[in-house]
């Protein structure tokens, strides 16, 4: 059960990691398709836009916790951690 849990929270850690990339990108910047994705990659600031996605992660971590799911908030820093290490190397 604990692996289950800590695999839901990273799944919900990357799921806001995704939706707070694409909200992101459709309110604050002129990009509005999937497509402008590769710009934005060859523009080398994908990084930085996920990095600003995240903001989402503190959000959902601090609704688990207020439920009592300490493993599925362990997964949504697992989720954080790991954007972390990419957004060093993108």
């Amino acid at each position: 059960m604990e692996k289950k849990d800590l695999a839901i929270g990273f799944l919900i850690g990357v799921c806001c990691i995704i939706a707070g990339t694409f909200l992101f990108l459709f309110m604050f910047t002129e990009f509005s398709s999937l497509s402008d994705l590769k710009i934005i990659n060859e523009s080398g600031i994908l990084g930085k836009v996920m990095a600003l996605g995240a903001v989402l992660n503190i959000a959902s971590f601090y609704i688990l916790l207020q439920k009592k799911k300490e493993l599925m908030a362990r997964g949504v820093i697992l989720a954080t951690i790991i954007l972390a290490i990419i957004t060093v190397f993108v």
